[in-house]
């Protein structure tokens, strides 16, 4: 039973093969076996690259079986196709198209593979770039909020500079009255006398300025540090939003990118593998010897454009020999004295008739 389901696989006319020896028999075996186990492959290899892009089982299964049906119609077709000739070159010729579609189809069915064999590099890969993508996410959210959060920064900073501005102004009027005081500094005189208490008022008033501008200032900081909060909250919203997205950076397009940055030979010798499978039955049948199969497979279609071509020339003799019996036939009829009569009355009536209708229609327009 298996023999037959490989030899069904080959394309091969199972009538014809099981006229021919054990060993033809075998040689087809093989082919269909090679047909069948390509369209395996090509199923495993479609079910993984679909089950990174659907990220379910079920889909991705359905569509790797359409999928390795497809490629198996199509390695059936390629080798079924290819016929022995009388000439080597007249074979590569005729093979050559299907050589081509094998390479293409090669190249599809190991890419997948070649991720799933490699995927512990490609993660690698993939976390590297993700990671440079955080970082630049980072760096681009943060030059969207930059603008508003230095100028928050800024108005906060003059803020506490005033009020530093204004220490400072309070603290040299105390210095001074104080000196004037001990008579260090200014009238240089000993006690508290009437500069003293001059520069004592300014010093009071200044501490008084000191104190509603800290009120004030202390008021307008604490806003504007919550506005800048605010800002980082969002900034911080902004960044996990986009958290998700670079997770998710891990699909079938980012798998190949990541693929063809890791060294390239041991992916290539993969795809010669694959390469090397699905155009084996090809290049099997161009570099074998004319079979028994192809004897007779080449007798069959012989004969049946032999027969084609005597039933075409049968046909064409047929229809000849009508057209010149029938030329005959209608020759002898053109001679008949009683037929002609008979045609020419009928021909006179027709023409009365003919001059009556036009009289009457004359009549009408009067």
């Amino acid at each position: 039973m298996l023999k037959q389901f490989f030899i069904l696989c080959s394309g091969a006319d199972r009538d014809l093969l099981e006229s021919c020896s054990e060993g033809e028999q075998t040689k087809y075996v093989g082919i269909g076996a090679t047909v069948f186990f390509t369209a395996v492959m090509a199923f495993l290899a479609s079910a993984y690259a679909l089950f990174t892009v659907f990220d379910s089982v079920y889909p991705a299964l359905i569509f790797g079986f359409v999928w390795s049906l497809l490629i198996f119609n199509l390695d059936r077709f390629i080798v079924s196709t290819i016929k022995k000739r009388d000439r080597f070159l007249d074979e590569l010729l005729q093979a050559t198209p299907r050589i081509m579609l094998a390479v293409i189809i090669a190249i599809v069915i190991s890419k997948p593979l070649e991720i799933k064999i490699f995927e512990k590099e490609i993660n690698t890969v993939l976390l590297k770039e993700k990671n440079e993508m955080e970082l630049a996410n980072k760096k681009q959210v943060g030059n969207y909020f930059k603008s508003d959060l230095d100028k928050n920064k800024a108005e906060i900073t003059a803020l506490k500079n005033d009020i530093l501005k204004k220490e400072k102004e309070v603290n040299d009027l105390y210095t001074t009255y104080i000196t004037e005081a001990e008579g260090t500094k200014g009238t240089q005189r000993l006690g508290k006398g009437p500069v003293y208490k001059e520069k004592r008022d300014k010093h009071d008033a200044a501490l008084k300025e000191l104190q509603a501008l800290k009120t004030t200032n202390e008021a307008k900081i604490a806003e504007k540090e919550k506005i800048a909060k605010q800002f980082q909250a969002d900034l911080d919203k902004k960044v996990s939003q986009s958290q998700p997205i670079i997770e998710g950076f891990d699909g079938l397009m980012a798998r190949i990118n990541a693929l063809d940055k890791l060294p390239w030979l041991p992916s290539f010798f993969i795809m010669l593998l694959f390469l090397a499978i699905e155009t084996s039955p090809i290049i099997a049948k161009l570099l074998a010897a004319k079979g028994e199969f192809d004897f007779k497979q080449e007798e069959a279609e012989t004969a049946m454009k032999a027969t084609l071509l005597q039933n075409k020339y049968q046909r064409e003799l047929l229809v000849k020999t009508s057209a010149s019996m029938h030329d005959k036939v209608y020759a002898d009829i053109a001679e008949d004295k009683n037929l002609y009569d008979l045609q020419r009355r009928k021909a006179i009536e027709l023409l009365e008739l003919q001059a009556h209708n036009f009289v009457e229609k004359q009549k009408a327009t009067f």
